[in-house]
């Protein structure tokens, strides 16, 4: 395969490192230098960053031979400048990288980093070869987080985030808003008790201030070479809170509940189509005969899962709003548990008692979005589990059905 650079044999492309990218070599963590030697706003990189934070958007796309693109409001929009030619992307490359990420850049195709832009906004990139060319994706991090109101959730989010100890899971497809969520209730813990908040996050997507908290995030690949290792040192970094983030594997989810069994707020997310179904995706990652002893150690540390999914609104101010379900363990759900009979809490999530305590069922949520004209009764019948019942709860309350 043929590289559109090579730094081995072009003698033009040795690298000057900053004092900043020299201290971070092998982690992949590059501090914006102010220095003009190294500063990448002596490129036009350091524009389009600019660029991206000015326009508020999610993301910065650079391909060679084309003009930097910026994510907005999921949406891609050209930047009306001219195109990064190959040479002036190699230039940039040289300029921003140290010698080990350069060479990673050569070696295997591409390189992890992260730019502190400043103290509350913070790159992720990837800067990769396709078809012999450079491109590289930037993902804008910033400390904006919202509170609880501001992103339409119900006010039992701040009770669940204050929880002492226990594990509490957001889940959801991706996009669906459950890193914002958990940036939201971490951040409104870290504004209330003087705790130490340690996150384990791949990507870093919020960066959260010290308030009264102590707050350390560790990004994969950056600050920790891996979830395992990362787990294995969580312990010792003496935390109260914890932010476990994806739960995808056996072990991410013995390390979470262990966390909890010792006294520990654990935050998590993982995949699933309800709060419900999580109890489904936690047993699955087990052998069949560990179930029966994760169950009961999820009877006693389980606080409150969340399921929610971003819908589009009939606001033009207010692009996407969460339709949430709320489960929260008590006596009834704790038996449930322990009886393996946890596909029964959808029926209780209706219950009386149930929403007396805060639970909500999603359909429940549903029906006030759009009793609320906050959503249209077709992307709320589109959204439902149980259109029929959604159907049948509208009409009741004297709201469209169809």
């Amino acid at each position: 395969m043929s590289h559109a650079f090579d730094p081995v044999h072009d003698e033009n492309a040795t690298l000057k490192r900053s004092p900043h990218a020299e201290a971070s070599a092998g982690q992949g963590h590059v501090t914006l230098d102010p220095d003009k030697d190294h500063d990448p706003h002596a490129t036009r990189f350091g524009d389009f960053l600019k660029a991206c934070i000015k326009l508020n958007a999610s993301d910065l796309i650079m391909k060679a031979g084309r003009p930097p693109q910026l994510r907005v409001r999921g949406a891609l929009k050209s930047l009306d400048t001219a195109p990064v030619t190959q040479e002036e992307f190699v230039q940039i490359a040289k300029h921003i990288l140290n010698e080990e990420l350069f060479a990673d850049l050569h070696k295997y195709g591409s390189a992890d980093f992260a730019y502190d832009y400043d103290d509350k906004t913070r790159f992720r990139v990837n800067l990769f070869q396709a078809r012999g060319k450079l491109a590289c994706a930037c993902r804008l991090i910033s400390s904006n987080i919202r509170r609880f109101e501001e992103l339409y959730l119900p006010g039992i989010m701040a009770q669940i985030a204050m929880q002492p100890q226990g594990i509490v899971l957001l889940s959801g497809v991706t996009g669906s808003g459950k890193t914002t969520t958990i940036a939201a209730m971490l951040d409104y813990v870290n504004e209330r008790k003087p705790v130490h908040i340690v996150t384990i996050e791949d990507p870093i997507e919020y960066l959260i201030p010290d308030k009264k908290a102590t707050v350390n995030q560790r990004e994969i690949g950056i600050d920790v070479l891996d979830f395992k290792i990362a787990l294995r040192a969580l312990v010792r970094e003496n935390p109260d809170v914890v932010l476990v983030g994806e739960m995808r594997d056996k072990e991410t989810f013995e390390a979470a509940l262990n966390a909890a069994e010792t006294g520990h707020l654990v935050y998590g997310t993982i995949h699933a189509s309800s709060a419900t179904q999580t109890f489904t995706r936690i047993y699955g990652l087990f052998e069949a005969e560990e179930v029966e002893g994760v169950r009961k150690m999820l009877a006693y540390q389980m606080r409150a899962f969340v399921y929610q999914k971003l819908l589009p609104t009939l606001h033009e101010n207010i692009h996407r709003i969460p339709a949430i379900e709320v489960l929260i363990n008590n006596p009834v759900v704790y038996k449930h548990i322990l009886e393996a009979r946890e596909g029964e809490l959808r029926e209780y999530l209706k219950s009386v008692e149930a929403r007396q305590q805060g639970m909500i069922d999603f359909n429940g949520s549903l029906v006030s979005l759009v009793e609320r004209e906050m959503v249209h009764v077709r992307v709320a019948m589109e959204a439902s589990p149980n259109a029929d019942e959604l159907s049948m709860r509208l009409k009741k309350m004297g709201g469209p059905s169809r």
